[in-house]
């Protein structure tokens, strides 16, 4: 199948590359199917949730262990069902990010991470239920060794 999308132009897809949400992201409820794809150069840390229904909707994401390798969300018991898993362990996570100018001035939300089951490719954001974690957390906190930012 082919689908324009908003950052990567025209691309090929296969229905077993869907993510499906069943109740959406939160403030987009109506939509259920995206593809996670990867930018070029960035080793899989930075991606998009791509809309396969609306090509201009496209959600940055990031790989928050390459922020945060200590980071550690835990769903609830009700959410873990719903993803068919009985531990966090078991999903891959994904946080939002909000791309600001100044780049450093950007924001992740590791408050509400999307959950995937690697599997089933069933999707879920959630709410961690901890203080451990904010939804607008900067980015440019997150600095690499040599103190340059992510």
């Amino acid at each position: 199948m082919k689908l324009q999308t908003k950052y990567f132009g025209q691309i090929d897809y296969d229905a077993e590359d869907i993510v499906t949400f069943s109740c959406g992201l939160f403030g987009f409820e109506d939509e259920h199917q995206f593809l996670l794809l990867p930018f070029e150069g960035s080793a899989g840390t930075l991606l998009c949730f791509q809309s396969v229904s609306t090509p201009a909707l496209a959600f940055l994401a990031m790989d928050p262990f390459a922020l945060m390798p200590e980071y550690a969300p835990v769903l609830q018991p009700q959410e873990l069902k719903e993803l068919g898993v009985k531990d966090s362990q078991e999903l891959g996570f994904y946080v939002l990010c909000v791309v600001k100018k100044p780049v450093a001035d950007s924001t992740v939300n590791l408050k509400c991470p999307v959950a995937i089951h690697p599997e089933t490719r069933a999707a879920r954001q959630v709410i961690l239920e901890t203080d451990s974690y904010e939804m607008r957390h900067p980015l440019a906190q997150f600095r690499t060794e040599e103190g340059a930012p992510c």
